[in-house]
């Protein structure tokens, strides 16, 4: 069964699962039986375009590569143009939204809103964006599951390193206790400078920006609040427990000096911000802050811009899963987790 896509937000992430389609659209059909038609996009800065029988997808990266305007598409018998984002979720037919637009991380809107009119039209969602699973998780998660839609979010995490399908599946059975994990890139790649290079964290976290890790504007990163979203994403979906974002202790890494870092050499130690959650009784104790930990931990030798997770099951001991935690390519390949599970799930219940 074909299933159609439509995108809410055509950024990087979007285009990032745009190429995938295409490069690995015979690999996926010959190896998963799996197949996707993107009928439309729908982008606040690109424009918007429609087609029942879908789009093609090397002439819509061409038409946005050479003219940034979707809506210059070229012109045939059915297309849509100008729909606004509420409008393509809840009048195209597409059954399933792929939700990669620009939204408020303080708010999680508009993607809430998102998640709200394509769950109560039936379309299940795939969305990379942070911020409608950290603060509106339950109520998302009832309403989807009160239409009887799939909602995915792997990407929110660890982009395409499948720091929540992992634990869900293949570790199904344990109970996991605690979470403690480096989800910020920006942060490890800065702290393994100043470790390796002995450079000072204003002159770390420049060439983290000039490279793409950092944005210009690097007060999530360093301050802790991206890992913050994260832990609350893990606490809620992988733990099962209720918890918000403002419960969550943070401190982040700018105040750490290069003294500090020579110190927890010479106790051998080294710097990390962890993202850490742990039950206690029927509650999840949550922090983000930087700690010196032993060179012992896995979490030690995580460098750069990787992001690692362990996990403390009750039956396994310890598990710790790395990889990467952002990128086009790795982001896109989040969402193709999400839309292959869906298709799993389709062939399942037809057999």
């Amino acid at each position: 069964m074909t299933q159609k896509l439509a995108f809410i937000g055509f950024g990087v992430v979007g285009q990032g699962l745009m190429g995938i389609l295409r490069d690995r659209n015979k690999f996926l059909r010959e190896t998963e039986g799996f197949e996707a038609k993107v009928v439309a996009i729908s982008d606040i800065n690109k424009g918007a375009i429609y087609h029942p029988a879908g789009l093609d997808i090397e002439t819509v990266l061409t038409v946005l590569k050479e003219t940034g305007n979707l809506e210059n598409y070229p012109d045939t018998p059915g297309l849509i143009t100008g729909w606004d984002s509420l409008k393509t979720i809840r009048e195209t037919n597409a059954d399933t939204i792929v939700e990669v637009s620009y939204t408020d991380m303080k708010t999680g809107q508009p993607a809430i809103d998102h998640c709200k009119v394509a769950f109560e039209n039936g379309k299940n969602v795939v969305m990379t964006n942070k911020g409608p699973v950290a603060l509106a998780y339950e109520e998302l998660a009832a309403l989807a599951g009160k239409y009887e839609v799939f909602w995915g979010f792997e990407g929110t995490v660890m982009s395409g390193t499948p720091a929540l399908r992992m634990p869900i599946t293949t570790l199904a059975g344990n109970e996991i206790t605690e979470i403690r994990a480096i989800l910020n890139g920006t942060t490890n790649y800065i702290l393994t400078k100043m470790e390796e290079e002995g450079l000072p964290f204003e002159s770390a976290l420049l060439q983290a920006q000039q490279l793409g890790f950092a944005e210009a504007d690097s007060t999530s990163d360093v301050e802790g609040y991206d890992a913050r979203y994260k832990i609350v994403i893990l606490a809620n979906y992988i733990m099962n427990k209720t918890l918000t974002v403002n419960e969550v202790f943070c401190e982040g890494i700018s105040n750490i000096t290069l003294k500090d870092i020579e110190v927890a050499k010479t106790e051998g130690k080294r710097w990390k911000l962890i993202a850490s959650a742990r039950k206690e009784g029927n509650k999840v104790v949550a922090r983000i802050a930087p700690e010196k930990i032993n060179l012992s931990d896995p979490l030690a030798f995580i460098n750069g811009a990787t992001n690692a997770i362990t996990y403390k099951c009750d039956l396994l001991g310890n598990v710790t899963l790395c990889g990467a935690g952002a990128g086009k390519k790795e982001t896109g390949f989040s969402l193709l987790i999400d839309l292959l599970t869906i298709h799993r799930k389709r062939t399942t219940s037809n057999q």
